[in-house]
């Protein structure tokens, strides 16, 4: 990493806990530096970035988030963000029928790095996640000795409302719960029903 794109992960880190606290509570495991896959609800363009800022400095420099080409490329300054600040995976969301989806990721993982993924596929603008599509399931049985931590980012979607450009103060919290596996003879909806429910079971809950 460039001296540049160094002093501006710095900042970037500083400027979302000024805005929205970027608070990382770690329940269900420690932040410890393990290869994992991070996967999360997703309701906002900073959903990565505010993962990305709640995790200790030591484990950004290997902890990637996954960005969709089309957009993050888009203009100089957002791919140069994306590609040399974050070390952003990108991938396609128009893919023909030869391409597998899951390949950067793959590349990824195979050469040591964690990753943060949100298996919904797209953002929702429900309570709780949409189903989670395949993909988890087919990292977490291609690479079964990473560990697979669920993630509940709240508040995000309040600081930066859809349509909106400028992010507005509000406190948010990212809560990292305990590791998942695919258990032995594990179906893939009954893993992905189970790792969804282990996000939502990370949501605060109101006064009784």
């Amino acid at each position: 990493m460039s001296p540049a794109a160094k002093l501006m992960g710095l900042l970037i880190a500083f400027v979302a806990r000024l805005v929205t606290g970027a608070q990382g509570h770690w329940k269900g495991c420690p932040p410890q530096a393990l290869q994992r896959i991070y996967f999360a609800n997703h309701q906002s363009h900073l959903d990565w970035v505010l993962i990305w800022a709640a995790l200790p400095r030591e484990l950004r420099a290997r902890t990637r988030p996954i960005a969709a080409r089309d957009y993050w490329t888009r203009g100089r300054f957002r791919h140069w963000l994306t590609r040399e600040v974050f070390n952003a995976v990108y991938v396609t969301r128009q893919r023909s029928d030869d391409q597998d989806p899951l390949e950067p990721l793959v590349a990824a993982l195979e050469h040591g790095d964690s990753l943060v993924i949100f298996p919904e596929g797209t953002r929702g603008h429900q309570e709780l996640p949409q189903p989670f599509k395949s993909g988890l399931y087919h990292l977490a049985e291609r690479f079964p000795d990473v560990q697979l931590v669920p993630a509940w980012i709240d508040n995000v979607q309040r600081v930066m409302p859809k349509g909106e450009v400028v992010p507005v103060p509000v406190l948010c919290s990212v809560t990292f719960g305990a590791p998942i596996r695919l258990e032995p003879g594990e179906d893939k909806r009954a893993f992905l029903e189970r790792a969804r429910e282990a996000v939502i079971a990370l949501r605060p809950r109101g006064p009784a």
